[in-house]
């Protein structure tokens, strides 16, 4: 066999060779990737160059993969247009040189594009490689078939060779610590996990591994909802199905297709890495694409394909620049769309799937002022009003009996006196008392329930300065208090001061300030904390920076209900030992201040206010004060 030429290959920086070898590409097994799309590559520009008359056209395109594990070699061969000793020096000797770009600017055409540039993406080769054999023979007419050989040193031979037909072999003589890559198995997973949705049939052993189809190159006109869901259960097993989709498709001013999925919430959601899958021209590129969408979208899932997303030479890393933040301003509006559609068109559905929906929404209203004028009329609350009656669609009974309404939708509903005042409740088992009483006036109540409320609230008052958003337990109005209830004691006291004198001798705490009103309703509480409305935002912001769970200030209000029956029982029992002389060390004014203690713990514990370390005492104060009323037959 005749040798054609010895040489160096021609290195354009000094010492690239162990760069690209060695440091280049973050993990070894992309090699894979990079000789599969270079096959691609290569069956792409034969089918040009033949529609050209430049070259003999080719049989459908196919890439092979071969083991041979005594050889301990692996082969990639495909049948796309080759090359010839000339060709063989340019594209591989020189390194630096693109071959893609000279190919385009030759045969432009706008439905192909070249995935890589040959000389970097086959030298990913020496990354597994100890030796790297090159046999291509050109689809050209006339063109004779060369052998390249190369050891991972600058040291090349080139030489004549035997092939029957175009193409190329990858032939890789694995390095003793790259053995899986014999693996069948293995080389099975890269397929699948780089080249599956690649336009060319991938053969391993002779058997196809490749799904060759991208539904989301297609027009959503072509795609049924079964289409959507089997793509997303074939990427995302084991996951359950999408609660909806995004079909994404544009060509100007660049070029993307993809398909985003919302997904049932699970309480995880990754904030930082993101679950959407990035491909080059159907080649998957990435996992991680939080530098192409905005950050409250990407615990979304589904694909993003795109050649106008600038890539390191390795495709590891991606460049952000002003066309990266418009693509991500673009997935944002046609999800904003999406999701503006769904809640016109089917405002149960939109209800349903809400609380899925509402960290998205949220966090991303809060992020960005362009989403935010999206959303805007796309909020929904839990609301304490029955559901939409006749032609009114608002509030939605959702399945399972849950009613949401819009703040619009509230706002309609409250009188002029209050269409200023948003009430809202953020835990009805802790704020249950003071949301009853609300209730029990009539008033509707939105429930603000989701871990990010804390902060969505007061965006929301900053949103619209005119509104005042006050929490349930934060301070009760006259239309709750009963004004013409007046008591007093046998002295002729006011029974509110003796009530307040009661049980600040009690708690012995300046911290707490104790009120005393007459509630309406029979089922008012007896007593309740109240945390005016900034006290305790400031509180759960400080919770928030400390990354911990708000806990109960140690400012507050204690709100006593003096119409309950405990507490008139109280009055009583204080004012009997008044009255016997008893003074402050009778048994009965120490039952009352025993009383008058449960009472403020019991308020406590309704809304979380009790430590772990406090419970202890709370039930065995709670025994020791229901054993004393039993002796006294109370």
């Amino acid at each position: 066999m005749s040798v054609l030429e010895q040489g160096q290959i021609q290195i354009h920086t000094e010492n690239i060779f162990p760069i690209i070898k060695k440091a280049v590409y973050s993990g070894h097994e992309v090699f894979l990737r990079e000789l599969v799309s270079n096959g691609t590559d290569a069956i792409s520009k034969r089918r040009m160059a033949a529609m050209a008359g430049d070259c003999s056209e080719g049989p459908e395109g196919l890439i092979s993969i071969k083991i041979d594990r005594e050889a301990k070699t692996l082969t990639i061969s495909d049948n796309g247009i080759g090359m010839n000793a000339d060709e063989v020096k340019r594209y591989i000797n020189q390194v630096a040189f693109s071959s893609a770009e000279e190919f385009l600017e030759k045969y432009k055409s706008e439905d192909d594009a070249i995935i890589g540039h040959f000389g970097l993406g086959f030298y990913s080769s020496f990354m597994v490689a100890s030796q790297v054999e090159l046999v291509s023979l050109s689809a050209r007419p006339n063109s004779e078939a060369v052998r390249w050989s190369c050891d991972g040193s600058p040291n090349f031979s080139l030489e004549a060779a035997e092939r029957s037909e175009p193409g190329t072999d990858v032939i890789l003589h694995l390095q003793e610590e790259e053995l899986e890559y014999i693996e069948p198995a293995r080389i099975r997973t890269l397929i699948n996990t780089y080249c599956d949705f690649m336009p060319v049939e991938v053969q391993l052993e002779g058997e196809t591994v490749n799904k060759r189809e991208a539904p989301w190159r297609k027009s959503p006109r072509e795609l049924s909802d079964e289409d959507y869901i089997e793509l997303y259960r074939y990427l995302y097993p084991f996951q359950g199905d999408p609660l909806l989709w995004v079909h994404l498709n544009t060509d100007y001013p660049y070029n993307l297709q993809g398909i985003l999925y919302f997904p049932k919430s699970t309480g995880r959601a990754d904030w930082e890495k993101g679950e959407i899958k990035l491909y080059c021209n159907q080649v998957f590129v990435s996992d991680s694409i939080k530098e192409v969408v905005p950050k409250y979208l990407l615990p979304l899932r589904g694909v993003i394909d795109s050649p106008d997303i600038p890539l390191n030479v390795s495709r590891s890393a991606l460049q952000t620049d002003r066309r990266v933040r418009s693509i991500g301003g673009f997935v944002a509006k046609k999800v904003g769309d999406r999701l503006k559609q769904l809640h016109r068109d089917e405002p149960a559905r939109y209800a349903e799937i809400w609380e899925s929906l509402a960290p998205f929404i949220k966090i991303g209203a809060m992020e960005d002022e362009k989403f935010a004028d999206q959303v805007a009329e796309l909020v929904l609350f839990g609301t304490t009003a029955v559901a939409g009656e006749g032609d009114s669609p608002d509030p939605v009974a959702a399945e399972g009996g849950k009613r949401f309404t819009t703040l619009a939708g509230y706002r309609s509903r409250l009188g002029a006196d209050n269409d200023k005042r948003i009430l809202y409740c953020t835990d009805e088992a802790g704020q249950a008392g003071a949301l009853a009483l609300w209730q029990g006036q009539g008033a509707e109540v939105l429930l603000a329930d989701t871990f990010i409320d804390t902060q969505f609230i007061p965006w929301l008052e900053y949103r619209h300065e005119e509104l005042k958003f006050q929490r349930v337990d934060a301070e009760l109005d006259d239309s709750l208090q009963d004004k013409d209830s007046v008591v007093t004691d046998a002295e002729g006291k006011d029974s509110s001061e003796s009530l307040r004198d009661l049980f600040k001798a009690s708690l012995n705490n300046d911290k707490v300030t104790i009120q005393v009103q007459a509630l309406k309703g029979d089922n008012a509480p007896a007593a309740l904390i109240l945390l005016p409305e900034q006290m305790r935002r400031m509180n759960d912001m400080g919770a928030l920076m400390e990354q911990r769970l708000p806990g109960l200030p140690d400012h507050h209000v204690l709100l006593i209900n003096r119409r309950h029956r405990l507490v008139e029982g109280m009055q009583k029992l204080a004012a009997g030992s008044v009255i016997a002389g008893g003074g402050s060390s009778s048994p009965s004014k120490q039952l009352a201040e025993q009383l008058s203690r449960h009472v403020y713990e019991m308020a406590k514990l309704s809304v979380g206010g009790l430590e772990p370390n406090e419970l202890a005492g709370f039930q065995q104060r709670s025994c020791d004060l229901m054993g004393e009323l039993m002796n006294r037959g109370l």
